[in-house]
């Protein structure tokens, strides 16, 4: 177990690649922001305090969840000067963990390992390495023989470097473990470069007096993906897509079509679910044991119960009972409750309506501000006329109601147990237990009609 420990994140900046008036670090990969996913890993690590630097004004702030104490830089320019800025905020004799908060896809694994090599080595300050990755633009590990940091070297211009320098693999990541005292005191000596003060220049000075500098190799290459541009955003959103996918797989879900699904980190999955091609999951979704979902579903703040199917389909802020099928081509909106085993057929759309256990409203509905008793069957193009103009009204059918195709039910309306409406109904007042309502002018032919019509033609 790691001593306590502060870990400091690097937020600062609009990021103008981005183009976007979004501070770079609150962009999102699977509905969590870069800065989100590295506040996570350092929580999850067990950081004692996490501070996060930003400039004031960048909006940063605004965008940080409870429990991060903001410190702003208000001078300098480079990595360096943003941990100067938190000086103040930090005990010097303890231990420091650097982020960067455009590197959302650090993990609390890979923290943990730094702190127990930095631990280990009894190092001053340690680096997170990976020999994964194109070293191409990185700054390359030279290591001595004990196994520590001898020197980083950039290779962005290579004139003068040696073969061997060029054949290096081992590259800096950009996140790092400090005995804090001793990381303030050689940020105190490194000069400008190019008006910037940068935080690598921390480790020739901790070696030049005699510190320890050590690395923890890690074989993930996605710890060293950093978003500078919406090109690295989406190659940050793959890599999170992958491990997500990973997680839930390890778990026991199936996904058929893996590269076509996306999940968001606030969603659970119970084991044996099969998500078919196209489905994305979102928001704080729940999803049972042994659902089928797509292909083509979303679902976003939803409940899915354990067994149920959702085919080509949107559920968005609903529940779906155990064992109901819904779809395909349905909507079920915010508000809307599918009791068990009960169905939603093909376009059908259901807004803030209980709909009851093993009843069935199998296609072309809709079904608004109602509630529909268990075991009623509602025929094809049912609806409910909830709006009067002014305010929405509710409809309630009791249990096992039938209604004809083409019933129009306008609320407020209250439909007894077992009433049937007939086909082609619009029903405006309320229906007795057992009856049978129809509404609707009796049919009437006009012989010869059509020779008429030719006539007057």
């Amino acid at each position: 177990m790691a001593a306590p420990f502060t870990v400091l994140i690097m937020a600062a900046g609009q990021g103008t690649r981005m183009r976007s008036d979004v501070p770079k670090v609150l962009h999102r990969i699977a509905g969590r922001s870069l800065v989100g996913w590295v506040i996570d890993a350092a929580q999850s690590a067990g950081a004692e305090r996490v501070l996060a630097v930003v400039r004031p004004g960048d909006g940063v702030a605004e965008g940080l969840p409870d429990g991060v104490q903001v410190v702003e830089q208000v001078e300098g320019e480079g990595t360096g000067a943003a941990v100067l800025a938190a000086r103040g905020a930090v005990d010097p004799e303890g231990v420091l963990v650097v982020l960067s908060g455009d590197q959302p896809l650090v993990t609390a694994e890979q923290i943990e390992g730094l702190l127990d090599e930095h631990d280990e080595r009894g190092a001053l300050a340690t680096l997170l390495t990976t020999d994964r990755v194109d070293p191409a633009g990185y700054g390359r590990i030279v290591r001595d023989d004990a196994g520590n940091v001898e020197r980083i070297f950039e290779t962005k211009h290579t004139e003068g470097l040696t073969r061997e320098e060029l054949a290096a693999r081992e590259v800096n990541v950009g996140t790092y473990a400090f005995d804090a005292g001793a990381l303030f005191d050689a940020l105190d000596k490194v000069g400008l470069e190019n008006g910037e003060r940068y935080l690598t220049g921390v480790f020739p000075a901790i070696r030049d007096g005699g510190g320890t500098v050590a690395a923890h190799i890690t074989d993930d290459p996605d710890a060293a993906i950093g978003v500078n541009d919406r090109a690295g955003l989406m190659r940050a959103e793959e890599a999170a897509q992958r491990r997500l996918a990973a997680e839930h797989a390890r778990a026991g879900v199936t996904f058929l079509q893996p590269g076509t699904t996306r999940l968001e980190v606030g969603v659970t999955i119970g084991r044996d679910t099969v998500l078919g091609p196209g489905t994305v999951l979102e928001g704080t979704t729940a999803v049972g044991e042994g659902c089928e979902l797509g292909p083509h579903t979303t679902a976003r703040d939803a409940t899915i119960r354990d067994g149920a199917a959702v085919l080509h389909s949107f559920v968005l802020g609903a529940e779906v009972g155990a064992g109901a099928k819904i779809g395909p081509f349905s909507y079920l909106r915010p508000g809307t409750v599918i009791g068990e085993d009960a169905k939603v057929g093909a376009f059908v759309e259901v807004k803030n309506s209980d709909i009851g256990a093993g009843a069935k409203v199998p296609h072309l509905s809709y079904i608004g501000d109602a509630d529909v008793g268990e075991k009623s069957n509602l025929g094809a193009s049912t609806i409910t006329a909830n709006y009067d103009g002014r305010k929405k009204h509710r409809t309630k059918l009791g249990k096992s109601v039938k209604t004809g195709v083409h019933t129009s039910l306008v609320a407020p309306l209250d439909v007894g147990d077992e009433a049937y409406t007939g086909a082609g109904s619009t029903i405006t007042d309320d229906v007795p237990e057992g009856a049978l309502a129809i509404a609707r002018e009796r049919q009437r032919n006009i012989e010869g009609y059509a020779n008429r019509v030719e006539e007057d033609s």
